[in-house]
């Protein structure tokens, strides 16, 4: 048989099957949606296509980078409390929800009101993985956290659940005057519904292995070669120390220290950017590589820091490293 996925029963009706990833539906006693809620599976969970295109098991710990967000956003019947939090009117918040594009999201929006790049490009940055962060220290792009301050962070001041969260670096009225006026930097809901489930919620993402890629999808031997470059005169493992792919301890480098613009690092308190784990890179090349998706492929990175370190690599030593890094 056929089924219509644009039909909103067909939506309802996966809702009460709890078949739909990261969103659950709450129903009154006559079978009518009451409202609906969404949780960190929505953005970081995927699914196989096994059965079809966005059907089929589950792959929890994987960025969805198909998810557009901020068009979801933008499509919420009632958009004025966040232009009234914004200071800005509706238009103005939906034309910046819908400049995000798939895959991405603005987490310091709220606290720092940056909709744009100083280029006028968009603000919005990619969607991290969330498998893989046993032992790495500092979370997210510009690691101004560990994984259960993210989850607090994004539970309480992101998705409004009920719940505690403070960090005193957002009352900044110079760096962060959203959050500064609106006081969400320290949330005291009552009932706290969240921080009783940070606990099991970091030891289920810490459980979360990064995926090895699939048999085929890469050059083994070359990857035997990229290897060496990795460790020798590409100088990766520097940074991104195996088996982590990152640095124990205070993983964070200056734009500088990169060789890019600082307009993201300067979103944190840390003014840096944190030294991204590779491994299961495979699974989250869609929307490009670094924070905002900067560069389109591998080798667009690998010329990057060829310049940057002056690392004088050769064409094939670039090419087996992608085979490498595709091997993580």
């Amino acid at each position: 048989g056929r089924v219509n996925l644009d039909d909103p029963a067909t939506t309802l009706a996966l809702l009460r099957l709890n078949a739909v990833v990261g969103v659950t539906g709450i129903f009154d006693g006559a079978g009518g949606i009451k409202s609906m809620g969404v949780q960190c599976a929505l953005c970081h969970s995927t699914v196989d296509d096994s059965f079809a295109p966005g059907i089929g098991k589950r792959l929890d710990g994987w960025a969805n980078r198909d998810l557009n967000v901020g068009l979801i956003v933008s499509l919420a019947p009632n958009l004025t409390p966040i232009a009234e939090l914004l200071r800005v009117d509706v238009a103005t918040v939906k034309a910046v929800l819908n400049s995000w594009g798939p895959g991405r999201f603005d987490a310091e929006l709220d606290k720092d009101g940056k909709a744009l790049r100083p280029d006028g490009g968009q603000a919005g940055t990619l969607i991290p993985p969330a498998f893989g962060l046993a032992g790495v220290n500092l979370h997210t792009w510009t690691g101004f956290g560990s994984v259960p301050y993210w989850n607090a962070y994004v539970a309480v001041t992101e998705m409004h659940g009920s719940g505690t969260f403070f960090d005193q670096r957002l009352s900044d009225p110079v760096q962060y005057p959203v959050s500064a006026r609106s006081g969400s930097w320290n949330t005291r809901d009552t009932p706290d519904l969240v921080t009783a489930k940070l606990p099991a919620l970091h030891a289920y993402q810490l459980a979360l292995k990064a995926p090895k890629p699939p048999v085929g999808s890469f050059d083994a031997a070359a990857a035997e070669r990229g290897k060496e470059v990795f460790d020798g005169p590409g100088k990766c493992a520097t940074c991104h120390v195996p088996p982590l792919f990152t640095e124990p301890g205070h993983n964070l480098h200056t734009p500088a220290e990169l060789g890019i613009d600082s307009f993201q690092a300067d979103r944190s308190p840390t003014h840096m950017y944190r030294t991204a784990p590779l491994a299961g890179l495979w699974t989250h090349q869609k929307g490009g590589f670094f924070h905002d998706g900067r560069f389109a492929t591998l080798r667009d990175v690998i010329a990057h820091y060829d310049v940057v370190f002056r690392l004088g690599l050769t064409e094939p030593e670039k090419g087996d490293l992608i085979e490498y890094l595709k091997s993580l």
